[in-house]
């Protein structure tokens, strides 16, 4: 109807002056609404035909809104405080929000409890928000002691940050007020918005948490600002549930827990992001891989190795200098020529360290002639790679420099592609439950169809067109929710990656499943179909850690390093009650190491309360304890990790329930 208004299928006669304030005013949960897809404030003056649907605060859209609105805030109680600070963006992030300042100082704890109670006291004050469209001009003149902002309003609200002044489809600059209860603006920010209605619904669900330094639009060549963080979230319950995963989160870290069961280190002689692993690291390293390769062969991959280093030019035939180029090591010259001044008389070849796998694996599939019955052909290594990353974003096992990935590429005819795309999902899904995740969605990642970042991906429109359907319709197949993820996709196709959550509920990237319709073509891959004709076939790349290393880092907090049974880097610890049963033990043990178990005994002269302590700290799956009556039985104590314990365990017995333990690989 010309006159009214379609309210998330209901229809609401229009009149003049109507907002979604007046619509939504019995419902107290709902702080914003969408307004033909875009989130907008309750107070947007409506046309006739509009379309709308609440978005209650508690909503991912509302949560967004909320931390957004409470930057703000914070940033209103940074420049009550410190006069003199400059604002430059306040973005909400997962989980709540930041805001950048320049300040003469960095901020210390005390200052943050100052912002924190300041904030307080703005959300009771019960300030409205007030978007106010304006003129370049004028938002120059209300952001005239604003260094940072009349620099987004020169350009237009560009960049990534989730406070710029750009009004989504419109075009319009927006200003967003602060007004207090006279009706007097006593803060205001260059922002494009949404916000709540009021700060009073902030409640007491926020809270300032930290700061660090940050440069200004994330380049290291601009000013150094401090970025003061928070989080906010429906209710303080929400908060408190919150900082409890953070704890947990925290006891849960896998650097910590790495250190703790010496399982792997940062050596600084090596430099920042390259793990070694010590030998029990190593053992959880080892089963991984002799795992992950078996169950390749068993899904019908070929085994094959290639060399960390190749000639620069390799990675511009696949494409991945001109479009990745700024995550690999800078080149080696290799056969450079010097004379005895040390002046170079002939210039060397350039080679780079191994950044990805697939351009080797090309040249593994065009070494020779392929057949359409050679088809599906899948190769399969255990790849270490190097990536550039900077210094502030490698965190312990999960972001490093040099990574191990089980990296497959499948070559197929392109009518079985789906066909080869559901085989991996499969084997993907099965392989990441053999390890105790089992809580999952998929992504869909495909290329920015706005245009803004079109030239950073490769390939026609029909490709990708085509490619992506393929990668949804298998992943729908599989029943598991599929999110979007517009823009993520890799510079020569998209694809579809397994998030998985763990133990306490985060949400980890694991395997991939990318079609590329590109390598072939630039490699000159054919096969000859049954026809007699020469085709290209289509590769599809598949990561099944993603990288050892990483996947490790999530087992290590999935499991807190309580390891089931059959990845434990020690399966059994054998504890004496005093000094005289150590050769009992020994002969048990020597029964554990013939049927395959990893063993130790605490032979050590440690009182048995400590032996007990350290075998609970060390996380054994199982302890084993022997004294005069176990001995002169045949038997032993079998205690598990949790504290309980069986008595009068024949050594047969408890040998058996062990070895089934590793075999079934029980999450004991």
């Amino acid at each position: 109807m010309a006159d009214s208004i379609d309210c998330a299928g209901e229809t609401i006669p229009w009149k003049q002056g109507l907002t979604g304030t007046e619509i939504f005013s019995t419902d107290r949960t709902v702080v914003a609404m969408w307004l033909d897809g875009q989130p907008v404030d309750l107070s947007r003056e409506l046309a006739a035909g509009d379309q709308i649907a609440p978005i209650s605060i508690d909503s991912p859209a509302g949560l967004d809104i909320l931390r957004h609105s409470a930057a703000h805030v914070t940033a209103q109680a940074v420049q009550d405080l410190f006069p003199e600070a400059k604002l430059g963006i306040g973005p909400y992030i997962t989980d709540g929000y930041y805001f950048d300042f320049d300040v003469a100082e960095p901020f210390t704890p005390e200052d943050l409890k100052a912002i924190q109670k300041k904030s307080a006291q703005i959300v009771k004050a019960g300030q409205t928000f007030n978007r106010v469209v304006v003129t370049e001009g004028e938002a120059k003149a209300r952001m005239a002691n604003e260094p940072y902002k009349l620099e987004l309003i020169t350009d237009k609200g560009a960049g990534s940050d989730d406070s710029a002044s750009v009004e989504v489809g419109t075009g319009e600059l927006t200003v967003y007020e602060n007004v207090d209860r006279k009706g007097e603006v006593v803060w205001q920010d260059l922002c494009r918005g949404p916000h709540l209605p009021t700060t009073k619904l902030i409640g007491n669900g926020f809270a300032v948490t930290r700061s660090s330094a940050a440069y200004w639009r994330g380049d290291q060549a601009n000013a150094s600002l401090q970025r003061v963080y928070g989080t906010a979230w429906a209710s303080k319950e929400d908060l408190k549930a919150h900082q409890d995963r953070l704890a947990e989160a925290e006891r849960r870290d896998h650097r910590k827990i790495g250190a703790e069961l010496d399982l792997f280190s940062f050596p600084e002689e090596l430099g920042s992001g390259l793990p070694v692993f010590h030998p029990k690291g190593g053992v959880i390293k080892r089963e991984m891989e002799d795992y992950v390769r078996a169950r390749h062969i068993e899904e019908g991959f070929e085994y094959v190795g290639t060399p960390h280093i190749s000639k620069e030019a390799l990675y511009y035939t696949s494409g991945h200098l001109p479009y990745y180029g700024e995550n690999m090591f800078p080149p080696i010259s290799v056969d450079e020529v010097h004379d005895e001044n040390g002046e170079i008389v002939k210039e060397g070849t350039p080679y780079r360290l191994k950044a990805m796998n697939c351009p080797m694996h090309n040249l593994i599939y065009r070494s020779r002639g392929r057949s359409y019955r050679d088809l599906p052909l899948r190769l399969f290594e255990f790849g270490t790679v190097y990536r550039d990353e900077a210094s502030g974003v490698v965190h312990g096992l999960t972001r490093v420099r040099a990574l191990t990935q089980d990296d497959s590429h499948s070559y197929v005819a392109q009518e079985d592609a789906g066909k080869e795309i559901r085989h991996l999902l499969e084997f993907v899904l099965s392989l990441l439950r053999d390890f105790g995740l089992d809580d999952f969605y998929l992504e869909l990642s495909t290329r920015d169809e706005e245009g803004k970042k079109k030239d950073k991906f490769i390939g026609s429109d029909e490709q990708w067109a085509e490619a992506t359907q393929v990668l949804e319709e298998v992943a729908l197949e599989t029943g598991l929710e599929l999110v979007p993820d517009p823009g993520g996709a890799a510079f020569y196709g998209p694809k579809v990656s397994v998030q998985a959550r763990d133990a306490i509920g985060r949400t980890w990237q694991m395997s991939t499943v990318q079609l590329d319709f590109n390598q072939p073509e630039r490699f000159g891959l054919e096969y000859q179909a049954a026809d007699g004709t020469r085709k290209q076939p289509v590769m599809i790349h598949s990561a099944k850690f993603g990288s050892i290393e990483r996947f490790m880092g999530v087992l290590i907090e999935h499991y807190a390093g309580a390891f089931p049974v059959w990845l434990a880097p020690v399966q059994v610890t054998c504890i004496p009650v005093a000094e005289e049963f150590n050769d009992y033990l020994a002969e048990v043990a020597a029964q554990l190491k013939a049927a395959g178990v990893r063993v130790e005994i605490d032979d050590s002269d440690d009182r048995f309360p400590k032996k007990i302590r350290n075998a609970s700290k060390s996380k054994v799956p199982f302890v084993l304890i022997a004294g005069g009556e176990d001995r002169d039985a045949g038997a032993v104590s079998f205690r598990f990790r949790n504290g309980e314990q069986d008595n009068g365990v024949s050594v047969a017995e408890a040998v058996t329930r062990i070895v089934e333990s590793v075999e079934t690989k029980a999450q004991v």
